[in-house]
């Protein structure tokens, strides 16, 4: 109990340090403004923020799985052509080619290829030797797979790997895009 109060005060005590820092010396002078935002770059005016719900172009119809290579990003599409769920994924070192594949099967708890215990692992292709398919790491992490190794795991949070592991069962169709 000791040791909670103490974490608190000094959480407290540097809180108040950091408030402080912006208060000017004399009280009656004009508050400090934030600074402006920067300018646009040389190049013309900023892009416009992409809806992350976005689906990209070409990637089919119906309900689907969408994976962007390029965009590291899955998609969960529905049957009325409108992303449910959007997440960034960890691509493997091993790809799969552009296409539209079928998920082939499907383990709820296992160890990865790089030695990591995965679960919701759905897999749909293979390339030579190594099965492709997504996964979440038990422990949580995201970590970027070790270029030595020859890995189909296209990694995502547990969350986003439940989400996949509800929507796409035996059979649903899966569009990898560039």
């Amino acid at each position: 109990m000791a040791g909670l109060t103490a974490a608190a005060i000094a959480a407290v005590t540097f809180l108040a340090y950091q408030a402080s820092a912006t208060v000017p010396a004399d009280l009656s002078a004009k508050p400090m403004t934030p600074a402006a935002p920067p300018a646009p770059s040389a190049g013309g005016p900023r892009k416009p923020v992409k809806d992350p719900l976005a689906i990209p172009a070409k990637s089919g119809s119906g309900q689907r799985v969408v994976y962007g290579l390029a965009d590291r990003r899955v998609w969960l599409v529905d049957g009325a052509n409108r992303a449910t769920r959007a997440f960034s994924v960890m691509p493997s070192t091993v790809n799969p080619k552009p296409g539209t594949y079928a998920v082939t099967s499907r383990s709820g708890l296992v160890r990865g290829s790089d030695g990591v215990r995965v679960e919701h692992v759905v897999r749909f292709t293979t390339v030579g030797e190594v099965p492709i398919g997504f996964s979440a790491a038990v422990d949580g992490t995201l970590a970027k797979p070790d270029p030595n190794r020859r890995t189909g795991g296209v990694r995502m949070k547990r969350a986003d790997g439940d989400a996949l592991w509800s929507f796409a069962t035996i059979g649903s169709k899966v569009v990898v895009v560039p």
